[in-house]
């Protein structure tokens, strides 16, 4: 399960910035995460369970939001929402595209006390 490791990742940056905040606790964290990124959502919920143990976000709570999936099409230029198995300009049916958003995982937020 490659979602624990990812937690590690988080927890790790979110460390750091709590450290140069002056921060002891962080409260609440938020994430969005891509249809794409490869990642699943509840497995990452799950792990962040265990992963938080014995850190600064020990008490934490993790929210998860997902993004859209947005194409740009390289034969008409159309940018169009897709759905993750059909890859397809929703403008010209064509299948030539580049995925613009929807493949990322991103710390939007993290809550932080004591300071």
């Amino acid at each position: 399960m490659h979602e624990l490791a990812i937690c590690q990742g988080i927890l790790s940056q979110v460390g750091a910035i709590a450290r140069e905040q002056g921060a002891n606790r962080v409260d609440h964290i938020v994430l969005s995460i891509g249809p794409l990124s490869g990642v699943e959502p509840p497995l990452l919920d799950r792990a962040f369970e265990v992963a938080r143990c014995g850190t600064v976000a020990e008490e934490a709570t993790l929210e998860i939001r997902g993004s859209t999936l947005v194409v740009s099409c390289r034969q008409c230029g159309n940018e169009n929402e897709a759905e993750p198995n059909r890859l397809l300009c929703s403008a010209c049916g064509g299948w030539q595209v580049n995925v613009k958003q929807g493949d990322e995982m991103l710390l939007l937020r993290v809550e932080l006390s004591g300071l």
